[in-house]
């Protein structure tokens, strides 16, 4: 569906950045450049502006309007990446006026993942997020939104072209979120089960290109696919990890953040991004390598505070292979627990430490507890043993098998439903396991 008529691009383009502080805002104009490479576009030449608010007809003032234009004649550019959002007008009026494609940042991030997506959930997670992008275009008018006639038989005169591409999009959004409702309905029966086992869900999560996926196949054995480019992930991917005293637990790799991430992507993600959400404990995985991590960190946090992601946090600095006299440790909070863990995922360093760190966040809140297991009772001693929550166990003279175990509370909770089981110390639970 063709809703607006645009002039064709190509793979060279012209980027442009237009700075509204004081800043010099080289991290910004550096991501423009790694976006444009991860969308496998040719970058000519960056245009620098200053300005104190947008313009109004074009954003850049007319004496860069000329320098950008001379920039994309003299470079054979195809293409004009602004790293901004453009209202409609300006768009239109820019491409008129330079006579090639203009993209915006939204735009940009957009064709990225609508080419990384793999599966089928990812691509009609990007498709929806396209389309919202679209019907947020659908103001002003284009040079094709003419009134249409009105039919045989009609007075007036008829629907608007504008208002229907309004409508074909509306009805294709409906179809998306339909088929996307049923893929969260699957993922629910999912996550419905790993409770109903007491099985933990940890989340990678941080800024693209921090490591997340490269960190993920070590930790897992894994072969998910780690690019040295931004959005190299996209589709969500459960691997079990066991861990040191807990068990197995679901360890998900999920999307990278970036500044100023588009609001439709975060809505559209919300299905893949309810892994973040449930999770019992959030990694955030940092690049020790760049400068600017504490604006990195607060994006992440704004698009965890957006999705709703409240769980308990324990940070992993990456790259340390990649950083002078930095070893593997691990460092803790105030209070004692696991805060920071410096790690390599290329060099394997640290990933021990690691383990151990989210296996002890993981193990608060435990209980301890002695159970008394019927003789015929072995799949629920074997649970037990998978969940790495028994600590020391005997067999009495009836045969019957006496576990000290360490546990949550969901976990034994599930236990006290086992048939024949005897919790010592815990005669309300006792009543569940007798009641028929």
């Amino acid at each position: 569906m063709m809703l607006f008529e645009r002039p064709d691009s190509g793979q060279r383009a012209v980027l442009v950045h237009v700075r509204f502080s004081q800043y010099d805002e080289a991290d910004a104009i550096a991501e423009l450049e790694e976006l444009v490479a991860s969308a496998d576009i040719d970058a000519t030449a960056t245009l620098l502006a200053r300005r104190k608010v947008p313009q109004a007809r074009f954003y850049i003032g007319t004496g860069k309007l000329a320098e950008l234009e001379h920039l994309v004649t003299d470079r054979d550019a195809g293409l004009v990446v602004f790293n901004h959002e453009l209202s409609p007008a300006q768009q239109r009026n820019l491409e008129r006026a330079l006579g090639c494609r203009v993209m915006t940042r939204t735009e940009l991030i957009l064709q990225i993942f609508a080419t990384r997506a793999r599966t089928r959930e990812g691509q009609l997670q990007v498709e929806l997020a396209q389309l919202k992008h679209a019907q947020t275009r659908l103001v002003r008018g284009w040079t094709h939104l003419d009134r249409q006639k009105g039919g045989i038989g009609l007075k007036g005169a008829g629907e608007t072209q504008i208002e229907m591409d309004a409508r074909m999009l509306a009805e294709r959004v409906e179809v998306i979120e339909q088929r996307l409702a049923r893929v969260r309905r699957s993922r629910e029966q999912g996550r419905r089960k790993r409770r109903k086992s007491a099985m933990s869900t940890v989340a990678l999560v941080g800024y693209t290109n921090a490591g997340k996926s490269t960190l993920f196949n070590r930790l897992t054995e894994s072969a998910v696919l780690a690019e040295d480019r931004l959005f190299a992930t996209l589709d969500p991917t459960l691997r079990r990890l066991t861990l040191p005293g807990v068990g197995e637990v679901v360890l998900a790799d999920t999307v990278g953040f970036i500044r100023d991430l588009p609001h439709t992507l975060v809505e559209a993600f919300k299905a893949t991004l309810t892994e973040v959400v449930e999770a019992e404990l959030l990694v955030v995985v940092v690049d020790g390598t760049v400068a600017d991590q504490d604006d990195r960190a607060r994006q992440v946090d704004a698009v965890l505070r957006d999705i709703g992601a409240g769980a308990p946090r324990l940070t992993v600095v990456n790259k340390i292979d990649a950083m002078p006299n930095r070893k593997a440790a691990l460092e803790r909070d105030d209070h004692g627990e696991p805060a920071r863990v410096f790690v390599s995922a290329v060099t394997g360093a640290g990933l021990d430490l690691l383990r151990a760190a989210i296996a002890e966040r993981i193990g608060q809140g435990k209980c301890r507890a002695e159970v008394v297991l019927p003789p015929g009772a072995g799949r629920t001693r074997a649970w037990l043993y998978a969940l790495g929550a028994v600590q020391h166990e005997s067999v009495g003279e009836d045969g019957q098998i006496v576990l000290e175990l360490e546990l949550g509370a969901d976990a034994l909770l599930r236990l006290a439903r086992e048939p024949g089981v005897f919790l010592q110390g815990y005669p309300a639970l006792n009543r569940i396991s007798a009641s028929p």
